[in-house]
Protein backbone atom coordinates (compact mmCIF):
# COMPACT_ATOMS: atom_id res chain seq x y z
CA UNK A 1 0.00 0.00 0.00
CA UNK A 2 2.56 2.11 0.30
CA UNK A 3 -0.68 4.17 1.54
CA UNK A 4 -4.26 2.30 1.73
CA UNK A 5 -2.83 -4.65 -27.18
CA UNK A 6 -0.23 -5.50 -29.17
CA UNK A 7 -1.25 -9.42 -30.22
CA UNK A 8 -4.16 -11.38 -28.26
CA UNK A 9 -6.06 -14.59 -28.43
CA UNK A 10 -4.64 -18.17 -29.71
CA UNK A 11 -1.59 -16.71 -31.58
CA UNK A 12 -0.48 -14.87 -28.06
CA UNK A 13 -0.92 -18.11 -26.89
CA UNK A 14 1.01 -20.01 -29.48
CA UNK A 15 3.91 -16.95 -29.07
CA UNK A 16 4.20 -17.29 -25.24
CA UNK A 17 4.65 -21.09 -25.10
CA UNK A 18 7.39 -20.80 -27.96
CA UNK A 19 8.56 -18.50 -26.14
CA UNK A 20 8.71 -20.94 -23.01
CA UNK A 21 10.24 -23.53 -24.83
CA UNK A 22 12.98 -21.57 -26.29
CA UNK A 23 13.73 -20.28 -22.72
CA UNK A 24 15.04 -23.83 -21.62
CA UNK A 25 17.44 -23.63 -24.52
CA UNK A 26 21.32 -23.12 -23.93
CA UNK A 27 21.34 -19.65 -26.13
CA UNK A 28 18.59 -17.44 -23.60
CA UNK A 29 20.01 -14.07 -23.59
CA UNK A 30 20.64 -12.74 -20.08
CA UNK A 31 18.02 -10.40 -18.42
CA UNK A 32 18.97 -7.63 -16.48
CA UNK A 33 21.37 -4.35 -16.42
CA UNK A 34 24.79 -5.32 -18.41
CA UNK A 35 27.32 -3.24 -16.56
CA UNK A 36 28.02 0.08 -17.84
CA UNK A 37 31.72 1.21 -18.33
CA UNK A 38 32.39 2.47 -15.10
CA UNK A 39 30.77 -0.37 -13.68
CA UNK A 40 33.16 -3.46 -12.36
CA UNK A 41 33.30 -6.48 -15.24
CA UNK A 42 32.10 -8.82 -12.68
CA UNK A 43 28.84 -7.21 -11.73
CA UNK A 44 26.96 -8.31 -14.61
CA UNK A 45 28.48 -12.52 -14.64
CA UNK A 46 26.67 -13.66 -11.44
CA UNK A 47 25.01 -16.52 -12.07
CA UNK A 48 21.37 -16.87 -12.39
CA UNK A 49 19.09 -19.76 -11.58
CA UNK A 50 16.16 -20.46 -13.13
CA UNK A 51 14.07 -18.94 -9.71
CA UNK A 52 15.68 -15.42 -10.64
CA UNK A 53 13.98 -13.43 -13.53
CA UNK A 54 16.17 -10.79 -13.64
CA UNK A 55 20.17 -10.86 -13.62
CA UNK A 56 21.49 -10.34 -9.61
CA UNK A 57 22.65 -6.96 -8.64
CA UNK A 58 24.41 -7.32 -5.76
CA UNK A 59 27.36 -4.82 -6.59
CA UNK A 60 26.67 -1.30 -6.87
CA UNK A 61 29.75 0.10 -7.08
CA UNK A 62 29.51 2.53 -10.07
CA UNK A 63 26.57 1.62 -11.16
CA UNK A 64 24.62 5.29 -12.08
CA UNK A 65 20.79 5.05 -10.51
CA UNK A 66 18.43 7.93 -11.62
CA UNK A 67 15.67 7.64 -8.82
CA UNK A 68 12.51 9.94 -10.03
CA UNK A 69 10.13 10.90 -6.90
CA UNK A 70 13.07 10.65 -4.39
CA UNK A 71 12.51 13.86 -2.02
CA UNK A 72 10.96 11.92 0.69
CA UNK A 73 9.87 8.38 2.25
CA UNK A 74 10.96 4.81 0.42
CA UNK A 75 12.65 6.73 -2.38
CA UNK A 76 14.54 8.77 -0.65
CA UNK A 77 15.57 5.97 1.95
CA UNK A 78 16.07 3.94 -1.38
CA UNK A 79 18.91 6.68 -2.79
CA UNK A 80 21.03 7.04 0.73
CA UNK A 81 20.84 2.62 0.82
CA UNK A 82 22.39 2.52 -3.07
CA UNK A 83 24.51 5.29 -2.57
CA UNK A 84 25.42 3.49 0.48
CA UNK A 85 26.06 0.33 -1.28
CA UNK A 86 28.45 2.34 -4.13
CA UNK A 87 26.13 3.67 -6.50
CA UNK A 88 25.87 6.91 -8.30
CA UNK A 89 22.68 8.36 -7.56
CA UNK A 90 20.54 10.91 -9.38
CA UNK A 91 17.32 12.05 -7.51
CA UNK A 92 14.49 13.38 -9.12
CA UNK A 93 11.36 15.52 -7.66
CA UNK A 94 9.31 18.45 -7.93
CA UNK A 95 10.46 19.69 -4.27
CA UNK A 96 13.94 19.34 -2.86
CA UNK A 97 13.19 18.56 0.71
CA UNK A 98 16.49 17.28 2.32
CA UNK A 99 17.78 16.58 -1.02
CA UNK A 100 20.02 19.41 -1.85
CA UNK A 101 21.87 19.40 1.06
CA UNK A 102 22.86 15.82 0.87
CA UNK A 103 23.93 16.17 -2.89
CA UNK A 104 26.08 19.47 -1.86
CA UNK A 105 27.99 17.14 0.60
CA UNK A 106 28.68 14.48 -1.31
CA UNK A 107 29.55 13.77 -5.08
CA UNK A 108 28.07 10.89 -5.33
CA UNK A 109 24.90 12.39 -5.47
CA UNK A 110 22.86 14.33 -8.00
CA UNK A 111 19.76 16.45 -7.71
CA UNK A 112 17.86 17.26 -10.54
CA UNK A 113 14.16 19.08 -10.41
CA UNK A 114 11.19 17.41 -12.08
CA UNK A 115 7.95 17.61 -12.40
CA UNK A 116 7.24 14.05 -14.24
CA UNK A 117 3.89 16.29 -15.80
CA UNK A 118 6.10 18.08 -17.68
CA UNK A 119 7.04 16.43 -21.05
CA UNK A 120 9.85 18.62 -22.43
CA UNK A 121 11.05 18.74 -18.64
CA UNK A 122 11.31 15.00 -18.54
CA UNK A 123 13.06 14.66 -22.17
CA UNK A 124 15.37 17.37 -21.35
CA UNK A 125 16.57 15.63 -18.10
CA UNK A 126 16.98 12.44 -19.51
CA UNK A 127 18.85 13.45 -21.71
CA UNK A 128 21.04 15.39 -19.94
CA UNK A 129 21.95 12.50 -17.68
CA UNK A 130 22.28 10.25 -20.85
CA UNK A 131 24.68 12.82 -22.15
CA UNK A 132 26.75 12.05 -18.79
CA UNK A 133 26.91 8.11 -19.47
CA UNK A 134 24.46 5.20 -19.56
CA UNK A 135 21.94 4.52 -16.97
CA UNK A 136 22.50 0.92 -15.04
CA UNK A 137 18.71 1.45 -13.14
CA UNK A 138 15.65 4.10 -12.95
CA UNK A 139 13.70 3.34 -10.22
CA UNK A 140 9.76 5.44 -10.80
CA UNK A 141 9.02 6.09 -7.38
CA UNK A 142 6.94 8.84 -7.49
CA UNK A 143 3.65 8.79 -6.21
CA UNK A 144 0.54 10.79 -4.99
CA UNK A 145 -2.53 9.52 -2.68
CA UNK A 146 -5.54 11.01 -1.11
CA UNK A 147 -7.99 8.59 0.25
CA UNK A 148 -11.40 8.40 -1.93
CA UNK A 149 -14.71 6.56 -1.99
CA UNK A 150 -17.41 6.47 -4.71
CA UNK A 151 -19.62 7.74 -2.31
CA UNK A 152 -17.98 11.20 -3.01
CA UNK A 153 -16.18 11.04 -6.06
CA UNK A 154 -13.45 13.85 -7.08
CA UNK A 155 -12.85 13.85 -10.85
CA UNK A 156 -9.95 15.89 -10.33
CA UNK A 157 -8.41 14.06 -7.71
CA UNK A 158 -8.80 10.69 -9.89
CA UNK A 159 -6.89 12.54 -12.72
CA UNK A 160 -4.48 13.76 -10.64
CA UNK A 161 -3.55 10.37 -9.22
CA UNK A 162 -3.39 8.94 -12.58
CA UNK A 163 -1.30 12.35 -14.08
CA UNK A 164 1.51 11.15 -11.12
CA UNK A 165 1.47 7.52 -10.14
CA UNK A 166 1.64 5.79 -13.53
CA UNK A 167 1.36 8.86 -17.03
CA UNK A 168 4.52 9.97 -15.02
CA UNK A 169 6.21 6.42 -15.23
CA UNK A 170 4.70 6.22 -18.68
CA UNK A 171 6.88 9.55 -19.61
CA UNK A 172 10.36 8.20 -18.07
CA UNK A 173 10.40 4.93 -19.36
CA UNK A 174 9.43 6.66 -22.97
CA UNK A 175 12.71 8.94 -22.21
CA UNK A 176 14.94 5.95 -21.28
CA UNK A 177 13.92 2.80 -22.85
CA UNK A 178 15.52 3.84 -26.26
CA UNK A 179 18.91 3.67 -24.76
CA UNK A 180 18.84 0.91 -22.98
CA UNK A 181 17.17 -0.85 -26.34
CA UNK A 182 20.70 0.58 -28.07
CA UNK A 183 22.48 -0.68 -25.10
CA UNK A 184 21.13 -4.22 -25.15
CA UNK A 185 21.15 -2.75 -20.65
CA UNK A 186 19.89 -1.53 -18.37
CA UNK A 187 16.79 -1.97 -15.72
CA UNK A 188 13.75 -0.58 -14.88
CA UNK A 189 11.90 -1.14 -11.33
CA UNK A 190 8.39 0.58 -10.66
CA UNK A 191 7.32 1.57 -7.04
CA UNK A 192 3.65 -0.31 -7.10
CA UNK A 193 1.66 -1.20 -3.95
CA UNK A 194 -0.19 -3.84 -2.51
CA UNK A 195 -3.24 -1.45 -3.18
CA UNK A 196 -3.04 -2.19 -6.69
CA UNK A 197 -3.52 -6.60 -5.83
CA UNK A 198 -6.81 -6.21 -5.53
CA UNK A 199 -9.87 -2.97 -5.00
CA UNK A 200 -9.81 -1.89 -1.36
CA UNK A 201 -12.22 0.48 0.54
CA UNK A 202 -10.67 4.56 0.05
CA UNK A 203 -8.50 3.18 -2.92
CA UNK A 204 -10.75 4.56 -5.35
CA UNK A 205 -8.19 6.76 -6.66
CA UNK A 206 -4.74 5.28 -5.76
CA UNK A 207 -5.70 1.76 -6.04
CA UNK A 208 -6.18 1.37 -9.66
CA UNK A 209 -3.15 3.62 -10.69
CA UNK A 210 -0.63 0.99 -8.62
CA UNK A 211 -2.93 -2.15 -10.31
CA UNK A 212 -1.84 -0.40 -14.02
CA UNK A 213 2.09 -0.20 -12.76
CA UNK A 214 1.99 -3.82 -11.88
CA UNK A 215 0.37 -4.65 -15.26
CA UNK A 216 2.76 -2.21 -17.00
CA UNK A 217 5.89 -3.69 -15.15
CA UNK A 218 4.38 -7.15 -16.31
CA UNK A 219 4.27 -6.37 -20.02
CA UNK A 220 7.66 -4.70 -19.76
CA UNK A 221 9.25 -8.17 -18.65
CA UNK A 222 7.82 -10.00 -21.33
CA UNK A 223 8.71 -7.29 -23.95
CA UNK A 224 12.22 -6.81 -22.68
CA UNK A 225 13.14 -9.98 -21.29
CA UNK A 226 15.30 -10.94 -24.24
CA UNK A 227 16.86 -7.53 -25.15
CA UNK A 228 19.20 -7.68 -21.74
CA UNK A 229 16.87 -5.57 -19.88
CA UNK A 230 15.53 -6.15 -16.53
CA UNK A 231 12.32 -5.21 -15.01
CA UNK A 232 10.98 -5.26 -11.03
CA UNK A 233 7.80 -4.00 -9.87
CA UNK A 234 7.37 -3.22 -6.01
CA UNK A 235 4.84 -4.04 -4.34
CA UNK A 236 5.23 -2.70 -0.16
CA UNK A 237 2.51 -3.11 2.26
CA UNK A 238 2.49 0.19 5.06
CA UNK A 239 5.24 2.33 4.97
CA UNK A 240 5.55 5.24 7.52
CA UNK A 241 6.02 7.99 4.86
CA UNK A 242 4.20 11.64 4.25
CA UNK A 243 1.91 9.78 2.51
CA UNK A 244 0.59 7.23 4.72
CA UNK A 245 0.23 9.75 7.93
CA UNK A 246 -2.97 10.46 5.93
CA UNK A 247 -4.25 7.54 7.00
CA UNK A 248 -6.67 7.50 9.79
CA UNK A 249 -6.84 3.93 11.12
CA UNK A 250 -3.98 1.80 12.50
CA UNK A 251 -1.90 0.15 9.61
CA UNK A 252 -0.90 -3.32 10.42
CA UNK A 253 2.71 -4.35 10.32
CA UNK A 254 3.77 -0.95 9.52
CA UNK A 255 7.55 -0.80 8.52
CA UNK A 256 10.49 2.38 8.44
CA UNK A 257 11.48 3.65 4.80
CA UNK A 258 14.85 2.13 5.66
CA UNK A 259 13.25 -1.35 6.34
CA UNK A 260 11.58 -0.81 2.70
CA UNK A 261 14.86 0.45 1.25
CA UNK A 262 16.66 -2.77 2.75
CA UNK A 263 13.83 -5.40 1.10
CA UNK A 264 14.23 -3.56 -2.33
CA UNK A 265 18.03 -3.81 -2.26
CA UNK A 266 17.89 -7.63 -1.46
CA UNK A 267 15.20 -8.24 -4.36
CA UNK A 268 17.64 -6.62 -6.62
CA UNK A 269 20.01 -8.75 -5.41
CA UNK A 270 18.20 -11.96 -5.45
CA UNK A 271 16.89 -11.37 -9.05
CA UNK A 272 13.02 -10.86 -8.33
CA UNK A 273 10.56 -9.43 -10.37
CA UNK A 274 7.98 -8.94 -7.30
CA UNK A 275 9.41 -7.17 -4.47
CA UNK A 276 6.98 -7.76 -1.84
CA UNK A 277 7.10 -6.73 1.76
CA UNK A 278 6.98 -7.28 4.55
CA UNK A 279 6.09 -10.67 4.03
CA UNK A 280 4.04 -11.49 7.37
CA UNK A 281 1.93 -8.95 5.93
CA UNK A 282 1.78 -9.24 1.63
CA UNK A 283 1.46 -13.04 1.66
CA UNK A 284 -1.64 -13.03 3.26
CA UNK A 285 -2.71 -10.19 0.96
CA UNK A 286 -1.39 -12.66 -2.02
CA UNK A 287 -3.72 -15.52 -0.69
CA UNK A 288 -6.76 -12.96 -0.66
CA UNK A 289 -6.22 -12.54 -4.29
CA UNK A 290 -7.02 -15.89 -4.78
CA UNK A 291 -10.29 -16.32 -3.36
CA UNK A 292 -13.54 -15.45 -5.23
CA UNK A 293 -15.42 -12.10 -5.17
CA UNK A 294 -18.03 -14.53 -3.11
CA UNK A 295 -16.17 -14.26 -0.44
CA UNK A 296 -13.22 -11.53 -1.48
CA UNK A 297 -15.95 -8.84 -1.04
CA UNK A 298 -17.70 -10.22 2.48
CA UNK A 299 -13.90 -10.56 4.24
CA UNK A 300 -12.59 -7.14 3.33
CA UNK A 301 -16.20 -5.30 4.43
CA UNK A 302 -16.12 -7.29 7.64
CA UNK A 303 -12.10 -6.74 8.42
CA UNK A 304 -12.57 -3.05 7.46
CA UNK A 305 -16.04 -2.06 8.37
CA UNK A 306 -16.29 -0.15 5.21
Amino acid sequence: MHPPSSHTGPNALAAAKGQASAATGPGIPKVGPQTSSTAPAAAHKAPRSWLQLNTPMADWQGRRVWLVGASTGIGLACAQALRAAGAQVIVSARNAQGVQDWAAQDSGVQWRALDVGDHAAVQATARALLAEGPLDMVIYAAGYYKAQRATALDLEELLQHDKVNYQGALQIIHAVLPGMLARQSGHISLLSSVAGWRGLPNGLAYGPTKAALTHLAETLYMDLQDQGIGVSVVNPGFVATPLTAQNQFTMPALISPEQAASAMLEGWARGQFDIHFPKRFTLWLKLLRLLPYRLYFPLVRKFTGL
